[in-house]
């Protein structure tokens, strides 16, 4: 008995001593990819002619696009507000000489994605980012206090990523290359109360996303989703930027020093210390109504208009 318990032990160590290694190697390489670009410059044009974006109109979705056409790429805007696609495509247009095509959709409808397939006929697209989102609320709530937008929620958050993904990638596949970053959230690694649509519709970007890549490796596509967590938008009602909250623009320039890395990344080095951070901290601390009053009162005080 007592050889067996020490034999158990021993199993035991040596499992979380492989636990903190794997952790050190993937830290080893994001601090690696934040300090020094490892891809040559050529890589991300390399995938195709065209990138498209959803939610390009403004935040995380417009960054992406101004950051892959001074990389080369054509870009194609995709979001409901025409008049803000209009204003990105000429800036676009003007800063970078890339071409940008718009398309209006609104994601939190189903009937849209026949009319997206028939204007990107023709395109040799080699990146697609899956953007587009909605947080029903930038404060904590419980669900029945929430509003109701529940079927909107489910079609811009997880509909559009597997549509717009299954438009793409057969294109993608028969080309043998391609790149699709799929943006998910930080509240999506493990349950998150009082944000629970949000994080279980960002949950199910972070499995499918996860499941596409093994699948499709082998052909050469890197499908790859993100984790970031707090990124200074619209949608978070423009949270005043430090050291953890990113502005937009530096998010997605990091986040592209990344595709290689793995299927899953938290897109810059900080949201990565941060995640570590907060698998150190036992659930029932996070979900303690203490952890989540700071946690709203932090936002309170950081966020420039409620």
């Amino acid at each position: 008995m007592g050889v067996a318990l020490e034999q158990f032990f021993i199993f035991v160590g040596l499992l979380v001593c492989l636990v903190c290694l794997v952790k050190c190697v993937r830290f080893s390489r994001c601090i690696y990819r934040h300090f020094w670009k490892a891809l040559p410059k050529s890589f991300l044009k390399s995938m195709g002619q065209w990138a498209v974006i959803t939610g390009a109109g403004d935040g995380i979705g417009k960054a992406y696009s101004f950051e892959l056409a001074r990389q080369g790429l054509n870009i194609v805007l995709i979001s409901r507000t025409l008049n803000k696609l209009q204003a990105t495509a000429a800036e676009i247009e003007c800063a970078t000489g890339s071409s940008v095509k718009i398309i209006q959709a609104d994601f939190t409808k189903d009937n849209i994605y026949d009319y997206i397939r028939e204007k990107l006929k023709g395109l040799d697209i080699g990146i697609l980012v899956n953007n587009v989102g909605m947080l029903p609320n930038l404060l904590p709530s419980h669900f029945l206090d929430t509003p109701d937008e529940i079927q909107s929620l489910i079609h811009c958050n997880i509909t559009s990523v597997v549509k717009m993904t299954q438009l793409i990638l057969k294109h993608m596949e028969s080309r043998q290359k391609g790149l699709i970053l799929n943006i998910s959230s930080g509240v999506a690694i493990f349950p998150w109360p009082l944000y629970s649509m949000y994080s279980a519709s960002k949950a199910f970007v972070c499995t499918f996303s996860k499941a596409l890549q093994a699948e499709y490796k082998q052909k050469g596509i890197i499908i790859q989703v993100l984790t970031p967590y707090a990124v200074s938008t619209a949608m978070t009602k423009y949270l005043h930027t430090n050291m953890i909250t990113k502005t937009a623009d530096e998010f997605v320039k990091e986040s592209l020093n990344y595709v290689t890395i793995g299927d899953e990344t938290c897109g810059c080095l900080t949201h990565e210390l941060l995640r570590t951070f907060l698998s150190l901290i036992p659930s029932r601390v996070l979900y303690s109504s203490t952890f989540q009053k700071k946690y709203m009162d932090y936002l309170k005080q950081n966020t420039n208009a409620m």
